[in-house]
Order: C-alpha cells, then structure tokens, then sequence
C-alpha cells in the first residue's frame, strides 16, 4: 500500500499565510512548515523581540505536532532562519528549552528578510510512528 499523506490543522498555531498546510504528516513523519513568532489567536507578531518571537515559534510548532501524533522530543531536524545572526545566543538560549535532551540536527542561517517582519522562522521535521 502506498504511503499516506494527510495536511494537518490546529487552531492552536496560526493559520496558513500562503498556499501550504501547518504541515503534512505521513505514516511515519511529520513536516512541520516554517513557524514564525505570530499569536494563533490574532495573527500578529508577539512583542518582545526576537526572544518573545523564538518561544511563540516554537510553541507553535509544539501545537502542530501535538496535531499531528508527535511532539518536540520526537524531533529529528529544524532549520532556524535568522534575520540577523547576532540574535543567535538569544535564540539558541531559548531553543536549547525546548530540545533539552538529544536535540535535533540543526541548520541556522541568516536571511534578509521574513514574512511580516519577523526576525526569526523555524521548521521541523519529527517522526510520527
């Protein structure tokens, strides 16, 4: 039988800006689309810098994987997307949190900018099974 592939919804995270899904779950992972620092209830940024922006990120992913049968301790890869590397040791602080055992690889990268004027994105991929 061929692998399924299902779109996953929570209205813990913030809805979809463009045309993707929270993320996509298959039989065995979950890939997470990139999370920004947005408030699911009102769609806006959090205040609080790119520390306040890295915790509701994460937290959103968290939302998407409890959606989807995982969670972050079942996290295997995430991409960070950084407007400005000298925010690397506040977000790392704060990410280190949330992966306080057997963290995931990890890419980090600075871009020149993000959707709504955020400073920081994050994606994962996890496994489901």
């Amino acid at each position: 039988m061929p692998p399924s592939k299902q779109a996953v919804l929570t209205p813990l995270a913030p809805a979809a800006i463009g045309p993707y899904s929270q993320a996509i779950a298959t039989d065995q992972c979950v890939y997470c689309s990139g999370q920004l620092g947005l408030d699911p209830a009102s769609g806006q940024l959090v205040a609080g810098g790119v520390a306040a922006e890295t915790r509701r990120a994460l937290d959103n992913l968290k939302a998407i994987l409890t959606a989807a049968g995982s969670s972050t301790d079942r996290v295997v890869r995430t991409s960070v997307y950084l407007v400005d590397l000298s925010d690397f040791q506040t977000m790392n602080a704060i990410y280190a949190e949330y992966f306080p055992t057997c963290p995931p690889a990890r890419s980090t990268i600075q871009v020149a900018a993000l959707p709504r004027g955020g400073r920081v994105e994050i994606d994962a991929i996890a496994l489901r099974a």
